[in-house]
């Protein structure tokens, strides 16, 4: 399908082209920039409401500043598509997410425009607090350095720490505050009311209006200067809202808030800011889906919906005549309802993912009992592990990629003192579309390496029921990691009665002579899928699904080496210093002497795609692993002619 861009965004290929403009112009630009969005993404699939939201804000700041020679940094990067469209990205935007297209985010290499690859929350005022200290000390004095961050990515320390630096920091940097009370969820904590407090008291805007409006009566002179203007004001803001300083307390001007869909507003209000040297925040309130009605109303479906009607929006499901298996983070969620039914001391955590991770249900259903604590995986770490050391049994539910963030706090605050706090790692593994900066590639590396760590994976969703389970009971004393995929199971049939499973026990799927295969978690599934068919050509590989890989079930792999001179691994994780390697640890502490081959992530960034694309990428699907199987055992295949 050949989808045109509107008459003005038609002729925009880069930033230099849309400043050749009318101020007059924008807003037909942003009314077609929002447009060709939703027709691209409601086609192609793709986040959504987020770069909805920042239409005006986007083609305001490419329209005051300089890009891409003034520095600008977008967080996450869920809402710089419009950003991608404006910079010289416009005709391969149908290929955004796609495997070999587009990145989701912004990305280094893919554009000079992209100044900073982002993916994580929260990292944008440090990196451009970085940029502008550099820029100071090179002498560029003239260079302007712009870090947009929404709200819910405030709410992280780091976000905090950057701030407390750049109040002191002599450098010129501006931050954006996009509020519009959004991450996927909404928002939640202290901060969100703060910033509601500010947005919404009428007696606090209209005392601003009211001070701005007279002191531009007043004549500035050696009696009455701007900077005496400006205290007057601070005054007058702590007066009516005691919350007002808290920026202004970091040594931040602040500025705002402003109406973020208003594009004269915001050119009039960014221009007036390059002026102003050191650093300053604009706090800009805007509706994150804005001009898709459905978006607007339901933000967290529309965060990333899929493909839709555009018109109708109706999101496009496949069609299903049989039951489906469910999706492994469903299956945690309704999980840890049944076992906290049982068992009064289980709690639930999230940092920001209740619906991405499913602890929602348990949200609803036991507020008292589940809690999001906003995106701060350091804190929800330390948190888990304050409530263990008063006996509760704390399922602390973190994508893998971000749980990255907390490993100090894994290790100084969980490992060291031994407190039996269960890390439940969703989208372990390649994740797809997403790409390098959600793959949840290296949990089982580093966890690995420390002590007092327990580390499993499910093969299907009965054993995600019996791992957690297991975890739960009052014999565990120690931290425990069950990691697990995104996306579907297998199993139709998934609520299966609890067995335990002691730590460090695999099981064998089925007997062979020729080649060992083991496999970690839902790899387990190709693993048989290749058997079928190496089974077909005769061949006879035998498959263990080991479950965990710290400790390692090491009778099995006594019986394994003492029977197998040819092992292959297979891994949805890296494989330096993953499985396969403690696997061959294993075997080298043992002096076994064998073939091990593994397969798992490369060591590379791996990039974006489907999942079943990424996976044949790595070699681990299941005709890459009935390959390298075919490989190994080469002399044993017969050629008929």
């Amino acid at each position: 399908m050949n989808i045109k861009a509107g008459q003005l965004l038609s002729q925009i290929e880069y930033p230099a082209d849309l400043r050749k403009l009318n101020k007059e112009q924008l807003h037909q630009v942003c009314e077609e920039l929002r447009q060709y969005i939703i027709d691209v993404v409601s086609v192609h699939g793709g986040h959504f409401a987020a770069s909805l939201g920042v239409v005006e804000l986007t083609v305001a700041l490419h329209y005051v500043f300089n890009t891409p020679y003034d520095q600008l940094v977008w967080d996450v990067g869920h809402q710089a598509y419009g950003h991608k469209i404006l910079t010289g990205r416009r005709e391969a935007f149908p290929t955004n997410r796609k495997y070999k297209g587009l990145s989701g985010f912004p990305k280094r290499d893919e554009s000079r425009y992209d100044t900073f690859g982002v993916g994580h929350s929260s990292t944008s005022i440090s990196a451009a607090l970085g940029m502008a200290m550099a820029s100071h000390y090179k002498g560029e004095f003239d260079r302007q350095h712009i870090a947009v961050i929404g709200d819910g990515a405030m709410t992280a320390g780091m976000a905090f720490e950057a701030l407390n630096h750049a109040g002191v920091a002599n450098a010129n940097v501006l931050i954006i505050l996009n509020d519009n009370c959004m991450s996927i969820d909404p928002n939640v904590g202290a901060l969100k009311e703060y910033l509601t407090d500010i947005t919404t008291s009428p007696t606090y805007n209209k005392v601003r209006d009211d001070v701005w409006n007279l002191l531009g009566k007043l004549p500035v002179g050696k009696k009455f200067t701007r900077d005496m203007a400006s205290k007057l004001e601070a005054s007058l803001k702590g007066v009516v809202s005691k919350s007002s300083n808290l920026f202004e307390a970091l040594k931040m001007r602040y500025f705002g808030p402003i109406d973020g869909h208003n594009i004269t507003k915001l050119t009039d209000t960014l221009q007036d800011l390059k002026d102003i040297p050191g650093p300053k925040l604009l706090h800009i309130v805007t509706t994150k889906g804005k001009g898709y009605a459905l978006a607007e109303k339901d933000q967290t479906t529309w965060h990333a919906p899929g493909l839709f009607d555009k018109i109708t929006g109706e999101i496009f499901k496949k069609p299903v005549t049989t039951p489906q298996p469910p999706k492994y983070q469903d299956v945690f969620g309704h999980t840890i309802i049944e076992l906290a039914e049982q068992n009064d001391k289980i709690i639930g955590i999230t940092p920001a993912m209740p619906s991405g991770s499913s602890l929602k249900f348990m949200m609803e259903k036991m507020p008292q009992r589940a809690f999001d604590v906003g995106i701060c995986e350091q804190h929800a770490v330390t948190l888990s592990a304050g409530m263990a050391t008063q006996g509760m049994r704390v399922f602390c539910t973190i994508y893998s990629s971000f749980f990255q963030r907390a490993f100090d706090q894994a290790v100084h605050d969980v490992a060291i003192q031994k407190l039996p706090v269960i890390f439940c790692l969703d989208r372990a593994g390649l994740v797809g579309e997403d790409g390098p900066t959600h793959h949840g590639a290296y949990d089982i590396a580093y966890m690995r390496s420390i002590p007092n760590v327990i580390i499993s994976a499910p093969m299907n969703e009965e054993e995600l029921r019996n791992l957690m389970y297991s975890a739960q009971l009052p014999e565990n004393d120690m931290p425990y990691v069950i990691r697990y995929p995104r996306g579907q199971g297998v199993m139709p049939e998934w609520r299966m009665p609890f067995k335990a499973i002691k730590p460090g026990t695999g099981r064998k799927i089925r007997d062979g002579k020729d080649i060992a295969i083991l496999s970690l978690g839902h790899t387990g599934n190709f693993v048989t899928e290749a058997c079928k068919e190496l089974i077909s050509d005769g061949l006879q590989p035998a498959h263990y699904d080991m479950r965990f890989v710290k400790p390692l079930d090491e009778a099995l792999l006594h019986e394994i080496f003492q029977s197998f001179d040819k092992v292959i691994t297979v891994e949805d994780g890296a494989i330096r210093g993953g499985f396969g390697s403690a696997v061959i640890e294993f075997m080298a502490d043992n002096n076994y002497k064998a073939t091990v081959t593994r397969l798992g992530i490369p060591d590379k960034i791996v990039e974006h795609g489907k999942p079943e694309e990424l996976y044949r990428e790595c070699g681990y699907d299941a005709a890459g692993i009935a390959r390298t199987t075919r490989e190994m055992l080469k002399e044993k295949i017969t050629v008929t002619i």
